[in-house]
């Protein structure tokens, strides 16, 4: 029989603490899912190397955000040109169910890693030509364990993604932790993000399609707002990221920015405090390692679904039937 000393035993449970994550803030080989992806396992498998338990990628990245609406007439109404490049980012798009993503969750089980992706997805149940923006999350074991589609798109991005359902949010245990995430300005969606506080939540991932301008104040935010780690991961885009081949290539790229999207991956503790400052204009994999301890200690004076809420006033009701337009009855 072996004895544990109290010294032993707060070891341990220091140890049980702590969780190492990582941000793979990445470019996409633009509208090229198969590229992509290979993209994505490598910066997996580096993270798996490194003995992270998670590894989280920007918004929409396989195969890419929708960089051309804004620059290329993107609102004009049956436009030849428009129709073409939805046509090819169509066909790019993720369909979970035809097993695009399973060397990613073949890597996962490999490392024991879980990942957050985001993805366009052609989504099977809605007949597979309209786009969401889901984040997929992939537990240790690889397996899918939710797939979020964005409940409600941004300003230019609706004319190219469909809305979401309630579906998605959902959240996963981590070690001590319990994971969440969201799609960029889902973040700024009070019920939105109390639906995963509810829930236990204390680590939240956010993802973004890359800019300093969506994470410097966010991510801290919403750190002191729910007292968990905060993660924002972004994604790259730089003239370079354009393949040759890309439709209205000229187009899109002719006002000569450096950047098209900058990254600003970050993280924030639970008092809002960073513990990675946004990193803007490079590839990067960031690691940190994250401590559960710290988040019980912050919520000893305000714990927003907890001690400090009051059920008996105010509730939010979240609706997560996965929403789909017909249910076929079938004779036996």
């Amino acid at each position: 029989m072996k004895f544990f000393s109290v010294a032993d035993k707060a070891q341990t449970i220091a140890a049980a603490d702590k969780v190492k994550v990582a941000l793979a803030q990445i470019a996409p080989i633009w509208l090229k899912r198969g590229e992509t992806l290979n993209k994505v396992a490598g910066a997996v498998e580096l993270a798996g190397r490194q003995g992270c338990q998670l590894v989280a990628f920007g918004e929409a990245l396989v195969p890419g955000y929708p960089f051309w609406i804004e620059r290329t007439d993107g609102a004009r109404f049956n436009d030849p040109k428009q129709k073409a490049i939805y046509a090819e980012y169509l066909a790019q798009g993720v369909v979970i169910e035809d097993g695009h993503l399973d060397t990613i969750c073949s890597l996962a089980k490999q490392y024991g890693i879980a990942v957050y992706l985001g993805i366009m997805e052609r989504a099977a149940n809605r007949s597979g030509h309209s786009l969401y923006c889901t984040l997929v999350y992939i537990n240790q074991k690889g397996e899918v364990g939710s797939a979020h589609r964005k409940l409600q798109p941004t300003y230019e991005e609706r004319l190219a993604w469909a809305p979401g359902d309630g579906n998605g949010l959902r959240v996963h245990p981590l070690g001590r932790f319990t994971v969440g995430g969201l799609n960029c300005y889902e973040n700024w969606m009070p019920l939105s993000r109390a639906a995963l506080y509810a829930q236990g939540e204390d680590l939240h991932v956010a993802v973004w399609p890359g800019g300093l301008h969506n994470t410097e104040d966010t991510t801290r935010f919403v750190a002191k707002e729910s007292r968990s780690y905060v993660i924002s991961v972004s994604g790259l885009m730089r003239p370079a990221d354009f393949p040759e081949d890309t439709l209205a290539r000229t187009e899109i790229l002719e006002n000569g920015d450096p950047f098209l999207a900058n990254g600003g991956s970050c993280i924030a503790a639970p008092d809002g405090s960073w513990v990675v400052a946004p990193q803007v204009g490079k590839e990067i994999l960031i690691t940190a390692e994250l401590d559960h301890a710290v988040v019980r200690g912050e919520r000893q004076n305000f714990d927003p679904t907890g001690h400090y809420s009051r059920p008996d006033v105010t509730r939010l009701v979240v609706d997560r039937k996965r929403q789909q337009l017909a249910d076929f009855i079938d004779a036996e």
